[in-house]
């Protein structure tokens, strides 16, 4: 309930676009910088990729092959996008399918400041993720 209020407040201050991922796909089509370094254009195209993604994750998630849909919305013009609950193409802002625009906005601010200052650092560290046992259920290996 709790993320629902904050969305529809998000909504009426800023707007709302196509859902489903269309926004950020027609977003990462619109930029075509020029002139970049081998730097920045890899800082690109992580961008460019990340914009694909929830589509991409959305198709897949309903059954069907992400990239090849994430491909033909990119085809189309406008709000036309991939409603997975019918598995059709349509106009999704028709659909009812949106989001707020200052959400789709701020996550994609939010994810070309993290890759700049990635490509600006010296150095990174992260942490080794850590092998968790798995505790009850049937041992890995045969019994028998």
């Amino acid at each position: 309930v709790e993320d629902a209020l904050h969305a529809t407040r998000a909504a009426v201050e800023e707007g709302i676009v196509a859902g489903g991922g269309v926004a950020l796909l027609r977003a990462s089509l619109a930029c075509k910088p020029k002139g970049l370094s081998q730097d920045e254009q890899v800082g690109y195209n992580i961008i460019l990729r990340a914009c694909r993604a929830p589509l991409t994750q959305i198709a897949d998630n309903a059954g069907a092959d992400g990239s090849v849909i994430c491909e033909k919305v990119a085809d189309m013009d406008g709000n036309v996008g991939y409603n997975a609950a019918t598995g059709k193409f349509e106009d999704l802002m028709k659909a009812g399918i949106i989001d707020p625009t200052k959400v789709t906005r701020t996550a994609l601010q939010n994810a070309a400041s993290v890759s700049m200052l990635l490509l600006t650092s010296d150095a990174l560290i992260v942490e080794k993720p850590k092998k968790e046992e798995k505790k009850g259920g049937p041992p890995e290996e045969d019994m028998y």
